[in-house]
């Protein structure tokens, strides 16, 4: 335990942004997974809206610093082309 009390409000903070954060990245996860099921279903109209979900939550990870925009751009353009190959079936 901190003996000074700024150092223990900063341990207090550093927990409550790491919950935020994990629960962000849990989320990001969670639809990348809905949409890879979405794609496996070869089910258009589900993978859409799942893409579209998927994209904003990539999004808003890479702009808070959750993953690197580099990552961010490599996961879209691996769902928009999953998506697009759906197209030709």
């Amino acid at each position: 335990m901190a003996n000074i009390k700024s150092s223990a409000k900063r341990a207090s903070l550093i927990q409550k942004a790491t919950a935020k954060n994990r629960a962000a990245k849990s989320l990001m996860k969670t639809n990348n997974k809905k949409f890879d099921a979405a794609v496996a279903e070869n089910d258009r109209e589900a993978a859409e809206n799942a893409y579209n979900t998927a994209v904003k939550t990539v999004d808003r990870a890479a702009t808070k610093k959750l993953i690197h925009k580099n990552k961010a751009a490599r996961r879209k353009s691996t769902m928009t082309r999953k998506l697009n190959a759906l197209e030709g079936k």
